[in-house]
């Protein structure tokens, strides 16, 4: 059996490729799905944890069942994707004499979930995972990690623009734009589809885990090219619209902040997709209290004036044009628009992507299946030709404001596997340096980060505006540094060493270090880091 999963910050979505049809096919999971006649097919990204000790924890629509999403329980978790890899500001949980990180939660959601569809469906042969395509690497190393542990023969990762483009099957279009707007991250994605490329021997996307049988030799389709042109993202979601819908309803109405009434405002939310004006109205028997809450899309859209909404979406579209433009494309290039993600329903957003784009090229009718639908394309031969969203640096002192700062080397935008490798020449700065340190790191935005942080129960993330470049380093460690021991000792005044930087095809970032004084090659294809 060959499954894909949509791991999303609100909801999750799992589809298979049904061997008969040849088709794909959205789950519905008894127990973990939700049980409605609408989006019958989502699995809410929930976890309540009964012993952290024992792993043992109730995921999905099971823990609105039982109640146990109502109540301020530190036993309970939502939006924990968001939470993945991020430096969370505030205080994690501690259950059962152990510390709770939002990696730990993730992993027992996804195996939960697995678990529980290779009882259903007897075996599972092929995994295909979809991640955000604005995720720095520790993400995907943890997912790496957590893949590791599944009962999996092959377990892959795809972009999640990208398997979106495959599922609306618009692979007869060239240029598409693919708007992702979920729960927890806002990703545009330019992606150009060929078929009428060969097949090569390069690995199908990005392989986490793989047996001795390869996918591609069973595909009897032709192999096709997915390639990403462009790429921009924001750590915004539908659940920063609920967290401002219940901050507001606190100020207009005295509301407390509690996970009801957070469910209560996502409630709202997606009653205005639909209509026009939104109520709800709640009494809890036990306490006697009750909410009577009632908003219409003017209020609501007044609200994301208010926080920067549509700036922040203005931003990240001006950001993928501009990346397009230097590859010659213009905004009337773009063949079809595909809205996928919860919040691309809300008619305020796409108000505002038909301020950019022709109605007639947008498409949003498949907003929730899509991305796992068209991930399981993966498996029946479309080879994805991908670049490197971040761009990635060496640090150096700058003298002109007396602090260190970072130099790129390999730009966003650069595909791989690379053809010729960077060079660096680099001298001994004291005299008798007995060797030439070098610390690399991946860069970020240099307009700002994003600040993930605990309000009360609730995951928060903040926009930063900063003047410095973030950075994560890549080689911090002790002895990760040194990449050159200098025998003789090194000198001022000369070059002594040449560094090559090579990006292989799994995106793996290599170093080759030759001595110039001596024409001694000091460090060959040496392993640095897998980059995003």
């Amino acid at each position: 059996m060959i499954l894909a999963i949509d791991f999303g910050t609100s909801n999750t979505v799992v589809a298979r490729w049904n061997p008969v049809t040849q088709q794909a096919e959205t789950l519905n999971i008894p127990g973990l799905s939700i049980q409605q006649s609408l989006n019958p097919t989502l699995i809410p990204s929930l976890v309540y944890v009964e012993d952290a000790s024992r792993g043992q924890v109730i995921v999905g629509q099971q823990v609105r069942d039982r109640g146990l999403d109502l109540k301020n329980n530190p036993r309970f978790f939502r939006s924990f994707k968001r939470g993945i890899g991020a430096n969370i500001q505030g205080f994690l949980p501690e259950l059962d004499q152990q510390t709770v990180t939002f990696e730990q939660v993730g992993q027992w959601f996804l195996t939960q979930v697995i678990s529980q569809l290779t009882s259903q469906q007897g075996g599972l042969e092929s995994l295909v995972l979809t991640v955000p395509v604005d995720s720095f690497e520790i993400y995907r190393h943890w997912l790496l990690k957590v893949c590791q542990a599944l009962p999996v023969e092959q377990v892959r990762m795809l972009d999640e623009p990208t398997a979106a483009a495959l599922g609306y099957g618009m692979a007869d279009r060239e240029i598409l734009l693919v708007i992702d707007f979920g729960g927890g991250t806002l990703d545009l994605s330019l992606v150009q589809l060929d078929k009428n490329l060969q097949a090569t021997q390069n690995p199908l996307g990005f392989i986490l885990k793989w047996g001795n049988k390869s996918l591609a030799e069973d595909s009897k389709q032709k192999v096709k090219t997915a390639r990403v042109l462009a790429k921009s993202g924001q750590n915004l979601g539908g659940t920063d619209i609920d967290n401002w819908l219940v901050d507001y309803f606190a100020k207009t109405q005295g509301l407390v902040v509690s996970p009801l009434t957070i469910r209560l405002a996502e409630r709202l939310k997606i009653q205005l997709s639909t209509q026009t004006q939104a109520s709800e109205v709640y009494f809890n028997d036990e306490t006697f209290e009750s909410y009577e809450l009632e908003i219409n899309r003017e209020t609501l859209e007044t609200i994301l004036q208010e926080h920067s909404f549509f700036e922040l979406l203005d931003e990240s579209m001006m950001t993928l044009l501009q990346q397009a433009r230097r590859q010659g494309i213009e905004a009337s290039d773009i063949n079809a628009v595909l809205l996928v993600g919860g919040t691309v329903q809300l008619p305020v957003v796409q108000k505002w992507v038909q301020q950019y784009f022709e109605p007639e090229k947008i498409r949003s009718e498949r907003p929730f299946e899509a991305i796992a639908q068209g991930a399981l394309h993966l498996a029946q031969g479309i080879e994805l030709k991908d670049f490197l969203y971040h761009s990635y640096g060496v640090r150096y002192w700058d003298r002109r404001h007396n602090r260190h700062n970072w130099h790129p080397i390999i730009r966003a935008g650069q595909a791989y596997p690379m053809g010729q490798p960077v060079e660096l020449v680099l001298g001994a700065s004291i005299e008798s340096q007995p060797s030439i340190e070098l610390i690399m790191g991946e860069l970020g935005s240099d307009t700002g980060s994003t600040e993930v942080y605990f309000d009360g129960d609730r995951l928060i993330t903040r926009r930063l505006d900063s003047e410095k470049t973030s950075v994560k380093p890549l080689n911090e460690k002790d002895g990760a540094r040194t990449i050159a021991h200098l025998t003789p000792l090194g000198y001022p005044g000369s070059d002594r060493i040449k560094v090559f930087f090579q990006i292989d095809s799994e995106r793996f970032l290599r170093i080759t270090v030759e001595d110039l004084l001596t024409a001694e090659t000091l460090m060959e294809n040496q392993l640095v880091a897998q980059l995003s």
